[in-house]
């Protein structure tokens, strides 16, 4: 061992919270525990296939390093460097709205907290290497087309400036996994693919969620101090004694950033697809990239989970809701600590109000305006949203197209209009005359608005450029990607990734990471829903 050597790890979740004491992989209950520990299972013939260098930045990680074969092996599942303390966490959590008791990480494990150069640390997680105590039935692996999938969208995700998980690299394991992607009875043997996934923890919802279904109360407590004391300093009492009113602090606060991170997804116009309480961040980052997908024309009904397609319980226009709920759940979990119900329905309560406030600063500035003038820009916004779905309207196209639209004296209504005209997919077919007689009608009160304010057109097209994203990780360009990758080739990956680094630049020649989805992509799998196996 040279090369990694370096590496510092300080392992604080599992030094100071409850371990299991059974280590065996078979499937069992963990009462009382937070994790289990276990070793990735080592693959065939690992691949490292691209890196995401500002994550190897963060973590302090070299040149030398990266190209290492110890670092392939790392972060394959075949090496567990000294210092790493190697397990799978256990939490619970309701599933499209059921309680599905113990979980726990299926098909990811932990490799340990790294020490990163400005002393902060970071979670190093496997996904995709290999059984643990709580995979069940599964065989806690995962294929090359989801990996490829989750390793671009956590850094699209970041550079658009959505909080988020972070991943570092993806793998080639050389083995070939099976699944049923359509669950339609007809497994085949797939790519197997391993994600390095990195956070300062991975801790959720689910996580408080369990002990306190269970009655496991000071475990319960032990998660909440670690929590708060590791993740919320400023939120720790000077003399270490938490009380109930540090409780709900911490309980406002996590309801506040999972309110500002759900703005983000719909300022964006991203749908995570599987919003259970186990799939939610106690930190308010995005985590676990499922079957998501990103809309194209807006619809606020559209989900891009097949598991989700008839209920549409996390379909895009869901999203504030749930978000909601979910924190409902926590707040039930977070209770044995606080015992008063009214001061976290208080905390809760500012679920609305920091949603509202933040969603209503960013419709703004998606709109260019400098001042939120509730009276004309409530309907001025509701008046276009609904126009956005009487003709399929590429949302992404639609803002960028809107900050070109002059509000010079004298323009002309077609000219006026021209910059909208790529974001419809079926202009011919949908946008009729009446239609385009209510978009000019909504032009001239959005220009009469902007007007208002003595905003150059300059100037509002900067500010609507640097909120609203020309390149998004649309479904189709992924699956474009992952085409590529099962030959052999997996250029298409490094480009997007390279494509996603600067989304809201206009880039020369990157013009077709740009263009609405194609028609071949709207039924195929891959391109439009996603299931959740992978």
């Amino acid at each position: 061992m040279t090369v990694l050597e370096s590496l510092e790890f300080d392992n604080r979740f599992t030094a100071e919270l409850p371990a299991d004491p059974n280590p065996s992989n078979v499937p069992h209950q963990a009462p009382g525990a937070m994790f289990t520990r276990v070793d990735p299972t080592p693959t065939a013939a690992p691949e490292v296939i691209s890196v995401a260098d500002e994550v190897a930045e963060m973590l302090g990680l070299t040149a030398e390093q990266l190209a290492s074969d110890e670092f392939r092996d790392m972060v394959t599942g075949n090496l567990v460097l000294p210092g790493m303390d190697s397990f799978a966490m256990r939490y619970g959590g309701h599933q499209f709205g059921n309680w599905a008791g113990q979980l726990g990480d299926g098909r990811a494990i932990n490799l340990g907290e790294l020490v990163t150069p400005d002393g902060q640390r970071q979670t190093l997680q496997l996904k995709g290497a290999g059984r643990t105590s709580y995979s069940r039935t599964a065989d806690g692996l995962a294929v090359l087309r989801s990996s490829i999938r989750e390793y671009l969208c956590s850094e699209a995700m970041f550079h658009l400036g959505v909080p988020t998980t972070r991943a570092l690299s993806l793998s080639l394991t050389g083995d070939q996994v099976m699944r049923d992607m359509l669950y339609d009875g007809h497994p085949a043997l797939e790519p197997g693919a391993v994600v390095c996934r990195v956070a300062p923890s991975f801790i959720r919802f689910g996580s408080f969620e369990l002990p306190a279904s269970m009655g496991e109360f000071d475990e319960l407590r032990a998660l909440a101090d670690f929590t708060i004391r590791e993740y919320y300093p400023e939120l720790w009492p000077a003399d270490g004694n938490p009380t109930p009113e540090t409780y709900t602090a911490f309980y406002a606060e996590v309801v506040k950033r999972t309110a500002e991170t759900i703005v983000h997804w719909q300022r964006v116009g991203f749908v995570h697809g599987v919003m259970n309480t186990d799939n939610l961040s106690i930190l308010g980052l995005t985590i676990d990239y499922g079957p998501y997908g990103w809309l194209e024309n807006y619809d606020p009904n559209w989900t891009p989970n097949t598991t989700d397609r008839h209920g549409k319980r996390y379909r895009f226009g869901n999203q504030p809701g749930i978000g909601q709920w979910n924190l409902a759940q926590l707040g039930n979990a977070l209770y044995p600590l606080v015992e008063d119900a009214d001061a976290l329905q208080l905390a809760i309560d500012g679920y609305v109000t920091h949603f509202q406030s933040q969603h209503q600063d960013m419709m703004r500035s998606k709109l260019g305006l400098a001042e939120w003038d509730a009276d004309r820009d409530e309907p001025l916004m509701v008046d276009m949203l609904d126009l956005l779905q009487d003709a399929e309207t590429d949302m992404t196209l639609f803002y960028r197209g809107l900050a070109n639209v002059s509000t010079d004296d004298g323009i002309a209504a077609d000219d006026r209009f021209a910059p909208l005209l790529d974001a419809f997919y079926v202009p011919d077919e949908q946008l009729t005359d009446e239609l385009r007689g209510r978009w000019d009608s909504w032009l001239d009160t959005y220009v009469a608005r902007v007007r208002s304010e003595g905003t150059d057109d300059g100037e509002r097209r900067d500010a609507m450029n640097a909120v609203n994203p020309l390149y998004v990780m649309r479904n189709y360009l992924a699956q474009l990607a992952i085409d590529k990758s099962e030959t052999g080739d997996h250029s298409g990956v490094t480009e997007l990734l390279d494509v996603m680094r600067n989304p809201y630049v206009e880039q020369p020649g990157k013009e077709e990471f740009a263009a609405k989805r194609p028609d071949w992509a709207r039924s195929r799998v891959g391109c439009s829903m996603l299931s959740c196996s992978s």
